[in-house]
Order: C-alpha cells, then sequence, then structure tokens
C-alpha cells in the first residue's frame, strides 16, 4: 500500500494555478512545511522530514512540468479567488476540491499527504490547485510594505503599490517543480548526518525517523563511489567508522574534491496489511568545519572563499528553475576558479544545493531575511516567523557538505535598538539547531553601532567604495577598506568575510580614464580591492565574494537600467571584462592556497564542461 504526496515549488503572486495529473496520484511541490521531530546529535529537536524525493525500489515520483493553467486576483483585496471559490470547478479546486495544506514564505518546500483525497483507477486523474501570493507586508520574509496612493487626481480609486528595501525583482508564480511522489505506508521520514574526523579515520554519525509503525527494523550502509560497501549498521541511530576515508574537499583545494559517499537506508516493518520496506539513498560527504579567531577551517586546513554572489534571475525565464541555465552557470563558476558562493538572498533550488555538493562549490546558505529594515520588522511577530524559516532552512539543507556556514540575513537596520535581542535569539536559536555550523548575518552597519555583530561567528561585511559614495574616486578605496577590516577585527576578533563589493559596468561601455560604468571602472575599483584583501588574507581576512556573478532583474528606478548592472557576466551569461580579470586572480590564489599540489594542474578542469 502505498501514501501520495504533494509538494510544490517555489512560489508566489495572487494566483490560482492548475493542473491534471493522472495515473499515479501523487503530489509534491517546491513550496515547504515544517512537520514532525527531528534530533540532531546535542542539536534542538524539530518536527518532521523533509527529504528530497527520489525514486527507489519503494517510492515513485512524477514531476508536474508543463504548463499549467493560471488565473490572475486582481480584485482590490486580492481575495475573489477565495471569495468566488475558483477551486471548486475546473481551476478551481486544491486537490480533487479539498483544501489540503497552506505555508508562509517562498524558497522552501512543503508537502501534503493526499492519500484520501486521490482517486484510483487507470482513467482517473486528479486535479491540483494553488493559489499563491507574493504580496509582502513588514512581517513576511522578506518583508515589504503597500503603498495606497490616495489622490485620485493621480491615481484611480484604490490604487496601490508594493515597495520593498531589497534590489531584486519580487517574481510571482511557480518557480520549482510540483511534484507528486509515493512512500509506503510505514516511511523512511528523515535522516540526520553529522560527519567527523578522527584522525583518518571518517566518522558518519546517522540518526532515522521513521513514520508509520514504531515496530521496524533498520539497515545503513555506506558505500564508496566505486559502489563498494565500507560499513555498516542498524538501528535508527548509530555511528559509521570509515578507515583510511575519502574526504570532502572544495573545489581546487585537493586534487580529488567533493568525494561523496552513499548511505543506503533500508527498513522493513510489520504491518497488519502484511510486510512493508522502504529504501533510501542519501549522498554524504565526510568532512568538518571549524572557526577560529582569524582563520576557518575544513577538516583543518585554513579556507579562503573566492567565489561568488548570485541571484535565481535570467532573461525569458525569470526566476523559474531551468537546468540548462543552471549548468551553464556551474561551468562558469568551474573556468572561473570559484570555490563558494553565497545564497543571495533566499535559500535556492535543491538541485543547486545538489550540484555545489557533486563540484565542491562551498555554500553560505543565506534565509530570506532581505530588507529587515522598519522597526515592525523586529516585532515578536516577525521573530517567530524567521525563527521558523531557520527550522526549515537548516531541516532542508542540513545534510548538504557544501553547506559550511548559515547567513540569517542580509544588511540588515542591525544598529536599530530591537535588533539585539532578535538577533541573538535568531543566531542562538540556529545553533540549537545546527551546532556543527558557525552562523552569521551580512552586514553594512557601522562596526561600533552593529548590536548584531557580537554574536555571529564570522563577521560578513558588504561595502561599495567609490561607488555608492565618492563617486569616481578610486584612489580613495585602499585607506577606506583597510580602516573597515581594522576596525572590525579590533572590536571583535573573529574572521572577516569581505561578503560584497563590486561596481556597476554596462557590458561594451568603454572609457579612458575609467569612468563609472565603464568596463575599465568595474577593473580598476576590484583591483583596488584586490591590494587590500591580499594584505589582510595573511591575517585575518577568510573570503571575497564579488557582486554579482551576474547582471539581474530589479524594480524599475533611475537608477536602475534594465536591471543591477554589477555581474562580471550579463545577463545572458557573457564575460566582461572583469570576469577575466577575476578568473587570473580566483586561480591564483587556488594555487597559492592547495595542499601539496598543483591547482594549475586542474585548470584544465576548469576549461570543461560539466556532464
Amino acid at each position: 500500500m502505498t501514501m501520495r504526496r504533494a509538494r510544490p515549488g517555489a512560489a508566489a503572486c495572487g494566483t490560482a494555478a492548475e493542473r491534471r495529473a493522472g495515473g499515479m496520484h501523487r503530489l509534491l511541490a517546491g513550496l515547504w512545511v515544517a512537520l514532525g521531530p527531528l534530533l540532531w546529535g546535542c542539536g534542538l529537536a524539530l518536527q518532521g522530514g523533509m527529504l528530497y524525493p527520489r525514486e527507489s525500489p519503494s517510492r515513485e515520483r512524477k514531476e508536474l512540468d508543463g504548463l499549467w493553467s493560471f488565473r490572475a486576483d486582481f480584485s482590490d483585496n486580492r481575495r475573489q479567488g477565495f471569495e468566488q471559490q475558483w477551486y471548486r470547478a475546473p481551476l478551481r479546486e486544491w486537490v480533487n476540491g479539498v483544501h489540503v495544506a497552506e505555508h508562509e514564505g517562498g524558497h522552501l518546500p512543503f508537502e501534503a499527504d493526499i492519500s484520501k483525497m486521490v482517486q484510483t483507477g487507470p482513467l482517473s486523474s486528479c486535479r491540483i490547485t494553488i493559489a499563491i501570493n507574493n504580496t509582502l507586508t513588514p512581517h513576511t520574509l522578506p518583508p515589504g510594505t503597500i503603498l495606497y496612493k490616495t489622490d485620485t487626481s493621480k491615481y484611480p480609486k484604490g490604487y496601490f503599490v508594493q515597495s520593498t528595501n531589497f534590489d531584486f525583482f519580487n517574481y510571482a508564480g511557480l518557480h520549482r517543480s510540483v511534484l507528486l511522489y509515493t512512500t509506503p505506508t510505514t516511511y523512511i521520514d528523515d535522516i540526520t548526518v553529522t560527519p567527523g574526523v578522527d584522525q583518518d579515520t571518517g566518522l558518519v554519525n546517522y540518526q532515522i525517523f521513521i513514520q508509520g509503525s514504531k515496530h521496524f527494523q533498520l539497515e545503513v550502509r555506506l558505500l564508496d563511489e566505486e559502489g563498494k560497501v565500507v560499513a555498516q549498521g542498524t538501528g535508527g541511530r548509530g555511528q559509521l567508522q570509515v578507515p583510511s576515508a575519502h574526504l570532502w574537499w572544495p573545489y581546487l583545494m585537493h586534487e580529488h574534491p567533493a568525494y561523496l559517499y552513499s548511505l543506503e537506508v533500508r527498513l522493513t516493518a510489520q504491518t497488519a496489511a502484511g510486510p512493508v520496506s522502504d529504501f533510501y539513498t542519501l549522498p554524504v560527504g565526510i568532512r568538518t568545519v571549524a572557526v577560529t579567531e582569524s582563520q576557518f577551517l575544513i577538516n583543518g586546513k585554513p579556507f579562503y572563499f573566492h567565489g561568488v554572489n548570485k541571484h535565481e534571475d535570467a532573461d525569458i525565464r525569470g526566476k523559474g528553475f531551468d537546468w540548462p541555465l543552471l549548468v551553464k552557470d556551474f561551468n562558469l563558476l568551474l573556468w572561473l576558479g570559484a570555490n563558494a558562493l553565497r545564497t543571495s538572498h533566499y535559500p535556492y533550488a535543491e538541485e543547486v544545493m545538489q550540484l555545489c555538493d557533486h563540484s565542491g562549490i562551498v555554500v553560505i546558505d543565506e534565509s530570506p531575511g532581505v530588507g529587515i529594515v522598519l522597526t515592525q520588522s523586529y516585532s515578536n511577530v516577525s521573530l517567530q516567523h524567521h525563527l521558523e524559516v531557520m527550522e526549515e532552512l537548516v531541516r532542508r539543507d542540513k545534510n548538504h557538505p557544501a553547506v559550511v556556514m548559515w547567513s540569517v540575513a542580509n544588511e540588515p537596520t542591525s544598529f536599530l535598538k530591537p535588533a539585539g535581542y532578535y538577533f541573538k535569539t535568531l543566531i542562538a536559536h540556529t545553533k540549537a539547531l545546527d551546532p556543527s555550523r558557525p552562523v552569521t548575518f551580512v552586514t553594512n552597519s557601522n562596526f561600533e553601532a552593529d548590536l548584531g555583530a557580537p554574536y555571529v561567528d564570522v563577521i560578513c561585511v558588504n561595502s561599495y567604495y567609490s561607488w555608492y559614495h565618492d563617486y569616481g574616486h578610486m584612489e580613495v578605496i585602499q585607506l577606506q577598506l583597510v580602516t573597515q577590516f581594522e576596525n572590525w577585527y579590533r572590536t571583535y576578533q573573529k574572521p572577516i568575510i569581505q561578503s560584497e563589493y563590486g561596481a556597476e559596468t554596462i557590458a561594451g561601455f568603454h572609457q579612458d580614464p575609467p569612468l563609472m560604468f565603464s568596463e575599465e571602472y568595474q577593473k580598476g575599483l576590484l583591483e583596488q580591492y584586490h591590494v587590500v584583501l591580499d594584505q589582510k588574507r595573511k591575517e585575518y581576512v577568510v573570503g571575497e565574494l564579488i557582486w554579482n556573478f551576474a547582471d539581474f532583474m530589479t524594480d524599475q528606478s533611475p537608477q536602475r537600467a534594465i536591471g543591477n548592472k554589477k555581474g562580471i557576466f550579463t545577463r545572458q551569461r557573457q564575460p566582461k571584462g572583469a570576469a577575466f580579470l577575476l578568473r587570473e586572480r580566483y586561480w591564483k590564489l587556488a594555487n597559492e592556497t592547495s595542499d601539496h599540489w598543483s591547482a594549475r594542474k586542474a585548470q584544465c578542469l576548469g576549461n570543461s564542461l560539466l556532464t
């Protein structure tokens, strides 16, 4: 007997979306809801698992990709679809007209068991309707406000606009796949893996949660990349020991980076209907992460982040997930010699995290906590929602070896009085959820005024010297950047990452001497930053992330010429001059920091394609 589950992809916008699924009756979507308990060593208990849906001998999966039928709700209160019950007729149903789930927030998945709502039989069909809304309030993540225009001489009656405090476009719609998948009635609900290393022995601490029965047996096997069993165990909790283990190393830090084992879990249970089996395979990387006063360590070795900030954005498809685009982006990351990315400013699709695991691209995993500017956004209502979002993020991404640090927010007004308690609570909660990873948020506040910085493990600072002020005066960058680093380190004695820096550049614009928006200005500005970064990385600076990997869409304004142009690649992924500058720097850094082998030998890999 099987149970059918629905899980939708990231979505937004006041819209009803409908799709019929025939034959197989499971639903899954890329929006996530938190359920059930999860124990993580000494970590805080959470509720419910969110394992990525995979095919196995006991599980089926169906993607509901393709064209959905959309109907936009343009009523003043955006409630017409509910008031007129669109879901009770074609294009107006939940799952065959039954409301099965709600979820607040995009970017993270939720799921619902729809076994009782579907009909069986070879000719039966199932209608799935999803109502989605991208309206932002002071208490959502990201936050926003609705501005009502009441001057009827200028605006129609009831006219309003969405206002935000972040610089990327607030796309609407379903951005990721909606999936249907099955599990047995007794099934593997969650797996938590915490890796470790004892000399040359790899440790895989695991905990497995089962739903549907208390009477079951579990067999656990760890296989290497050749399919050989290297460790095995039984029961819902234990430790697997792997002698002479292959560690998961970042790209360009080791001759054999991103080594992944496979954790195979087999469940057998006796039920009233007879014996039941379930199988799930989880990729596992064995590695450790630690932070000292001046270093970020992976597997006990100093790691220097040289990478990018990104956005889920491209022309034509907007924010919609696209495999060819993703492979193109990763090919460019490897070509660039980047070893890290930050998921600015929201959790990316699970497939992105999987490619990072397989490629050795280290991830700073960021929540949608961007644009936290207003005092109202520090309320208890906002804090409670932010805590729940971090639970969902940790639940989803806890087993990815590429994820080495959580970021709870980007550029909040952390100098406001309520910010101290807010970030103290939020960071402590995230550390309780996952004691194995450091936690940060990305700041652009003054070092003396920042009330959240005392609670982070790594200082992440955004600065745009000679761009948003001192326009055109690149000669002041080095002095200002040195002052920035020295002030932060003197105050907090923690490692520092330059988490954003860059300049807007329109591809093909050339000026000598360099002028703002020319390719020469972008390259010149980066070079000034690099002089100081090369000095301070010998002391306590542990990384640099360019803003941005590629141009991206924003709200319309006089300051934005069809989006943000700070990318080193265009929105169509064509390189600007700065891409070649950064590539030369990143490969040089890789050769300096690689351990007893030459990254130059691997540079040919940077020119090859992912397959």
